[in-house]
C-alpha cells in the first residue's frame, strides 16, 4: 500500500516540487462555499444521469451519487448534531494557491479542475479560507470519508482511557473482549492494534476475492453471526506485536470491539457525546453498520465538509476547541508524534520518515503533521503548528496509488507556504 503524503514518481525529489500562496485582498464573502455542476470527466461520472444514487458503488457513473448518498445504499446509524454549532468564520479575502509541478504551474483551481475532488476546504484556527464542491454537491451532502474513521476510533481510545473505561493501551484486546480468549488477536496489545502492528498474518489488498473483501463481505451480508464470528478467521501471526508495520482493517474493527464493550454503547453514542456534540458540530453525520448492529470501525463514516474541518481543526489545536478540551492533548501528542529513524513505524528510510501513530498517518520532516487517509482519495491533511487544515473529498478510479496523490500533496504544500507568510 502507498503511504500517503510521499512523492512517489521515479527520480523525482520532493525538493522540486515548488509551492507557493497567497493571500490577496478581496470583498467580504470570497471564503462563502461555491458550487460547480460539473467536474473533471463529469461525463463519465454520471452527469448525463444525474449523478445516480447505485450499486455498485465503485463503479465510476455511481460513485458521486453514491459517495455522497452513502445512507440511502447501505445501513447506517446516525451521529446528532450540536444543539449549538461551533462558530467558523470566513476570510474576508480570497485564498489562491500555485505550485509548480515538473515544470508548470498551477493554480487550485487548475487542481480541481483536473482532479475528481467532490469538495475541498481550507481552514486555520476558526476561520475557513476556501470552500469549494463541484459534480452537484452541496454543503449540505454527507461525503464518505472511507478509513479517515480510523482516526477517530484512535481519538476515541483516548478519551476512553481518560475517562477510566479502558485502563492501558498495554492491555490485551481480550481484556474488554472475553470472547477473544485465548485467540492471537485477543492477545494483541491494543497499543500494537492501534500501531496497525497486531502482527496478524493479514494481507491488505483490494482484490475481489482477497482476505479483505471476502472479511468486508462477511461483515455486511449476514453470512456470519456477528464481527467475532468474522474475525474468527484471523488465527495465525506473522510476527509479535508491535514489531512490525502491516496495515490492515482488522486491528481497526477489534477496537472498535473494544471502545463498544469497555463504554458499554454504541460506537456512533460515544463519538456523538464525547466529540462531535462538543466539538458543535452543525449537521447530523452516519456510520455504516454491519449486519449485527455494530458499527464498521474501519470505514464508512459520513459527514459535511464543514463538520470533517471542525474534527480536522480539533486535532490541530491538540483536542481543545469550543471552550473545552475534548480530546486529552497528550494523547493527540503521542498518537502523531513524528517517529524516529529506523524504527518499526517509520515507512520510508529518510531522516525524518513519514511514519505511522495511533490509526493516523505521519507526514515526513521534523516538525508534527499528519494525515486521516480513505481510499479513493478521502484525505485531511492537518498541521498543529500552523492550525491549518485541507479537507479533501474526491470520487478517484483507483482505491490506492493513485498518481493524483502526488499533486495533492503539491497542493497541500502550497497551503502549507501561506502560513510562512508575514
Amino acid at each position: 500500500m502507498r503511504v500517503p503524503g510521499r512523492m512517489h514518481l521515479a527520480g523525482l525529489p520532493i525538493a522540486l516540487i515548488c509551492a507557493a500562496a497567497s493571500m490577496e485582498p478581496a470583498s467580504a464573502g470570497d471564503a462563502a462555499p461555491a458550487f460547480s455542476r460539473t467536474g473533471f470527466d463529469a461525463e463519465f461520472y454520471g452527469e448525463p444521469l444525474g449523478y445516480p444514487v447505485a450499486m455498485p458503488i465503485e463503479q465510476q457513473q455511481n460513485m458521486v451519487g453514491g459517495f455522497s448518498h452513502y445512507d440511502r445504499l447501505f445501513p447506517t446509524r446516525l451521529v446528532a448534531a450540536a444543539v449549538e454549532p461551533s462558530t467558523l468564520k470566513r476570510a474576508d479575502t480570497a485564498f489562491s494557491a500555485s505550485f509548480t509541478y515538473w515544470g508548470v504551474t498551477y493554480s487550485i483551481d487548475d487542481y480541481l479542475r483536473r482532479n475528481p475532488a467532490t469538495g475541498l476546504l481550507i481552514a486555520r484556527d476558526d476561520t475557513i479560507l476556501f470552500e469549494r464542491y463541484q459534480y452537484g454537491r452541496t454543503d449540505r451532502d454527507r461525503l464518505t470519508s472511507m478509513s479517515i474513521v480510523k482516526t477517530m476510533v484512535g481519538m476515541l481510545v483516548g478519551i476512553a482511557i481518560s475517562e477510566g473505561a479502558i485502563r492501558s493501551v498495554d492491555d490485551s484486546a481480550a481484556t474488554y473482549v472475553p470472547e477473544l480468549a485465548g485467540t492471537e488477536l485477543g492477545r494483541t496489545p491494543l497499543r500494537a492494534l492501534l500501531h496497525m502492528a497486531s502482527g496478524i498474518a493479514v494481507t491488505q489488498d483490494y482484490n475481489p476475492d482477497g482476505p479483505l473483501t471476502r472479511h468486508n463481505r462477511s461483515l455486511v451480508s449476514g453470512d456470519t453471526p456477528d464481527i467475532l464470528a468474522a474475525l474468527a478467521q484471523f488465527r495465525a501471526r506473522s510476527a509479535p506485536p508491535d514489531t512490525q508495520w502491516r496495515y490492515a482493517n482488522v486491528n481497526a474493527e477489534v477496537l472498535g470491539l473494544v471502545l463498544a464493550r469497555a463504554t458499554h454503547m454504541p460506537l456512533t453514542r460515544y463519538l456523538e457525546t464525547r466529540v462531535w456534540q462538543p466539538m458543535g458540530a452543525e449537521a447530523p453525520a452516519s456510520w455504516r453498520i454491519d449486519a449485527s448492529g455494530q458499527e464498521i470501525a474501519s470505514c464508512c463514516f459520513n459527514a459535511i465538509l464543514r463538520d470533517y474541518a471542525r474534527f480536522a481543526l480539533l486535532l490541530a489545536h491538540d483536542g481543545a476547541w469550543n471552550g473545552r478540551q475534548i480530546i486529552p492533548r497528550q494523547w493527540i501528542l503521542d498518537a502523531t508524534r513524528p517517529v524516529e529513524p529506523g524504527s518499526f513505524l517509520a515507512l520510508d528510510k529518510s531522516s525524518h520518515p513519514s511514519g505511522y501513530g495511533y490509526l493516523v498517518w505521519l507526514r515526513p520532516g521534523p516538525r508534527r503533521t499528519f494525515v486521516l487517509n480513505g481510499i479513493f482519495g478521502q484525505r485531511i491533511f492537518v498541521d498543529p503548528q500552523t492550525r491549518l487544515v485541507m479537507v479533501h473529498m474526491a470520487v478517484r478510479r483507483q482505491p490506492v496509488d493513485d498518481p493524483r496523490e502526488d499533486t495533492l500533496v503539491a497542493l497541500w504544500e502550497s497551503v502549507l507556504a501561506s502560513a510562512a507568510k508575514p
